[in-house]
């Protein structure tokens, strides 16, 4: 066990509809939503829409019917990367290793920081969470404990703008009264199975004797009973600059069945990376389609194209195969992610594309310069919803 508490979880409050509201200032302390309306979820909620019954990802009519006067805002193509960008950069300026989890989610180990104490690094972490507001108008709630699992937990215990800091030898007593579905594995239905067997709280597992538990929970009960306890010995692992592959991953908040909505998650998720791939002179030749089940167990299916691309269009042809080919079991799915892997740089001698593949590219980069700007203005079909059209 550590002797300071050297990791952080940051996880950015209502992500989506916060860049939005940094956008669109006057968007700020109103129901908003972002997703589409005609078959479209709600991906993301700010928190006055939330006390409406809104929530992730419920699908966009049902969301309108609840909350008439909410406000459903489209995705904005390519910002939200950026945005993501910007905040684990700053993360960045105050240690090195720092993991980029997914889009709006990562750990940082202040380790090799030299800190001598708990204060020095709570006046740290309250400063960085403060500079993200200030420099990029999006809020992130902060956990800080001796390691991720018990981090990641305090991070959610008090958004939106949460900083909760658990001291080394004190996790077990911070996890006891918690709900135990904050146990990582433990979804919805499982913590209903959990409960009716007398299991509510995370503390109600330390206090059962070891025979209950591998009843209970097989032969996985030591682990269970670990976690519990707020043990965990995983490093922080950094992705560097050069990365061998870009991804991002999408958790609902209830499981979603409808393959089309799902679909149209993993398109608007090509949609995110592929600006940034651009950005970054890349090409990539791989494309992975990941589904998790609400038992936390993940199936992936990949393909490669013959050549490396930076554009959509190619992906999206695989998109619907290859999350076939990961959702074999036909069960809801409670997360899903897109990664792009065979990174390649671009070639100096664009001649050896085709001349349509190359006017394809050009507009991609006159498009993503256009909605660089505050408000993105050009979009693709799937991403209007009908008020759009």
């Amino acid at each position: 066990m550590r002797a300071l508490p050297t990791i952080v979880h940051l996880d950015a409050d209502a992500f989506f509809v916060s860049v939005e509201q940094a956008l669109h200032p006057e968007l700020r302390g109103k129901k908003v939503a972002v997703g589409g309306r005609t078959r479209g979820i709600i991906s993301s909620a700010s928190y006055e829409a939330r006390a409406c019954g809104v929530y992730t990802p419920m699908p966009s009519q049902q969301a309108l019917r609840v909350c008439p006067d909410l406000i459903l805002v489209s995705h904005s193509s390519g910002r939200y990367g950026e945005y993501s960008r910007r905040m684990f950069d700053l993360c960045e300026t105050l240690t090195p290793v720092v993991q980029r989890r997914s889009i709006d989610e990562g750990y940082l180990d202040l380790g090799p920081c030299g800190f001598r104490s708990a204060e020095e690094i709570e006046q740290t972490v309250r400063a960085l969470q403060q500079r993200i507001h200030d420099e990029l108008q999006i809020t992130a709630s902060f956990g800080v404990a001796a390691n991720r699992l018990v981090a990641a937990v305090a991070s959610k215990a008090r958004k939106p703008r949460g900083f909760t800091l658990v001291p080394p030898g004190g996790e077990e007593a911070f996890l006891a009264p918690l709900p135990i579905g904050v146990l990582p594995g433990i979804g919805r239905k499982t913590e209903e199975w959990l409960i009716a067997r007398g299991l509510r709280k995370v503390g109600d597992i330390t206090v059962r004797p070891p025979r209950e538990l591998e009843q209970i929970f097989g032969a996985g009960w030591r682990e269970t009973l670990a976690m519990a306890r707020g043990e965990d010995e995983r490093p922080v692992e950094t992705e560097r600059e050069d990365a061998k592959s870009y991804s991002t991953q999408e958790t609902f908040g209830r499981d979603i069945a409808d393959f089309g909505t799902i679909e149209g998650i993993a398109k608007r998720m090509i949609d995110e990376l592929m600006p940034t791939i651009r950005a970054d002179g890349k090409r990539v030749r791989t494309m992975t389609v990941k589904v998790r089940y609400p038992g936390m167990e993940d199936s992936s299916c990949g393909r490669s194209l013959a050549e490396a691309t930076d554009l959509e269009a190619p992906f999206y042809t695989l998109l619907a195969p290859l999350l076939r080919g990961a959702w074999t079991r036909r069960r809801p799915l409670r997360l899903v992610s897109v990664r792009f892997s065979q990174v390649e740089e671009q070639p100096a001698q664009l001649e050896m594309f085709s001349q349509s593949a190359e006017k394809r590219r050009r507009l991609a980069a006159v498009v993503d310069r256009i909605n660089a700007g505050q408000k993105p203005a050009v979009r693709r079909g799937h991403q209007l919803g009908p008020t759009d059209q």
